[in-house]
């Protein structure tokens, strides 16, 4: 099957990678890219939408298409994940209201998991074995939205273009049943990695009563982006410690350790150690250093975490605002950018 121009979904490097593992030669400009029947339906509005990409943006798939080894599979996925920033901090800057930072530190983080490792289905968003993807920092909206959109989920430009404005299905914060995609209502801290739990819990539940040896009908992952401020609530504290009890090992949170909250440094009010925490809820930990760009230990980070049978939780050290010049300050956690220091990234 072919649809005019690349397929958003194509935006990520999993489906290329099946390109290019399949022999076929890199489209021109102007060429069909053919895509796995999974991602879209003809004259579905993913492939509808595939013409909207830019011209840039169509050279960063053939980048990724093209590339030979793992190693430079990843280094051509920062184009891709510079538009998820860029797309995210423009949204914000637009509505004049919002919070670019967390959205340009966590693009990474969304796009290894939406470009490379969640299974799921754009054109039938509610596939009941679809990996479920959670945002528990719900002021981060403008990084979702921007993944849906860019994989082909009826999430259109206009929409984006819509960002926190009045009867829009992009509110300032993810919304169930408002937007195609979002799993999780989320927005008061704590609520949504709870929810994720109860996720996980569903998964459990389902495949114990469905699942047979050699047919695992229910298998799905509940992935998890959680920031500081949601670590801090007790209540995430009490659902954590129930997964672990319940080792639901389907469970993987990644833990967005930037240390800015709204007024300054984490260091004025939160410096437990985290990852201590969750050993003792019985949580696999892992740990990754650089996490600002899209690099290997981010990548093995998440698939040793599906291979473990415990919820994991991974810290993932970011910085707010990567790529502006207030990066790393709580100045670019609820302020639209300006267009001078957006022009810069």
């Amino acid at each position: 099957m072919a649809v005019p121009g690349p397929l958003l979904r194509a935006y990520t490097s999993k489906a290329l990678g099946e390109l290019s593992d399949s022999g076929l030669a890199s489209p021109g400009p102007s060429e069909e890219l053919p895509v796995p029947h999974a991602f879209a339906a003809q004259g579905s509005f993913s492939a509808n939408n595939s013409k909207r990409l830019s011209t840039k943006l169509k050279a960063s798939i053939r980048l990724v298409a093209n590339a030979k080894s793992a190693g430079d599979k990843i280094a051509a996925t920062k184009r891709c994940v510079d538009y998820v920033r860029v797309l995210s901090a423009e949204m914000v800057q637009k509505a004049g209201i919002g919070h670019p930072g967390a959205p340009m530190g966590c693009a990474p983080m969304a796009h290894f998991l939406y470009g490379m490792e969640m299974k799921y289905d754009p054109t039938q968003p509610y596939w009941i074995n679809r990996d479920r993807f959670v945002l528990s920092n719900g002021h981060a909206s403008a990084l979702i939205y921007s993944m849906l959109h860019l994989t082909g989920f009826d999430l259109s430009m206009e929409d984006i273009k819509q960002f926190r404005q009045m009867g829009s299905i992009t509110p300032g914060h993810p919304e169930r049943q408002e937007t195609p995609g979002v799993e999780v209502t989320t927005g008061p801290l704590g609520q949504g990695i709870s929810n994720a739990v109860g996720l996980a819990l569903a998964q459990a539940h389902l495949g114990a009563t469905f699942n047979r040896e050699g047919f695992p009908l229910i298998d799905n992952y509940t992935y998890c982006i959680v920031g500081d401020g949601c670590l801090q609530e007790g209540v995430s504290s009490e659902a954590c410690s129930l997964a672990g009890h319940l080792k639901l090992g389907k469970l993987i949170c990644l833990y967005d350790a930037n240390m800015i909250q709204i007024d300054g440094s984490t260091d004025v009010a939160f410096t437990e150690d985290v990852l201590m925490r969750y050993r003792s809820y019985g949580w696999h930990t892992l740990e990754v250093g650089r996490g600002d760009t899209a690099n290997q230990d981010l990548l093995a980070a998440i698939r040793a975490a599906q291979q473990d049978e415990r919820p994991s939780i991974i810290k993932v050290n970011t910085t707010i605002g990567y790529g502006l010049k207030k990066a790393g300050s709580h100045m670019v956690h609820g302020n639209p950018l300006g267009k001078d220091d957006l022009a810069g990234v």
